[in-house]
């Protein structure tokens, strides 16, 4: 008997190092900040795989943030170098989740892990269904 395999999603990883308006008085990278780390793995992701906001929002589309989560595990400092792996967690009609891992390019420690959740709306901020090629696009069985 063949037992489909569960297809895992495609991970893109960009690096980048931390830069000085990022951290506070002691150097460490501001908890806000991972927000902007996380939004610079999903452009990245989109990016490498041929598409970016521009392309959806000159479609009609746009993709605002609905729900937000972050697990620190540990902290940049000023200087560090943080890899993001970016991927799609969550492809539905009216719905995209992406998930993120970043780590320490010298320690290769993981120090903070995440996920942002997205509706689909139109131009004026109606929730709509995705596109169906855009729906392709996102669906990481497509690897």
């Amino acid at each position: 008997m063949n037992t489909p395999v569960k297809q895992s999603p495609q991970t893109i990883e960009t690096e980048f190092p931390v830069r000085y308006a990022e951290t506070d008085a002691m150097g460490v990278v501001h908890h806000a900040s991972y927000l902007v780390y996380f939004e610079e793995g999903r452009s990245q992701y989109m990016r490498e795989l041929g598409n970016d906001y521009a392309n959806i929002e000159a479609s009609g589309f746009r993709l605002p943030v609905s729900e937000v989560g972050v697990r620190y595990l540990g902290s940049f400092k000023y200087g560090d170098r943080v890899r993001i792996k970016s991927w799609v967690e969550e492809n539905k009609s009216r719905r995209l989740s992406f998930a993120y891992e970043l780590s320490n390019t010298d320690s290769e420690d993981i120090l903070v892990t995440g996920f942002t959740r997205h509706i689909w709306t139109d131009l004026v901020g109606n929730v709509t269904r995705i596109p169906e090629d855009l729906r392709k696009f996102f669906d990481f069985n497509r690897f």
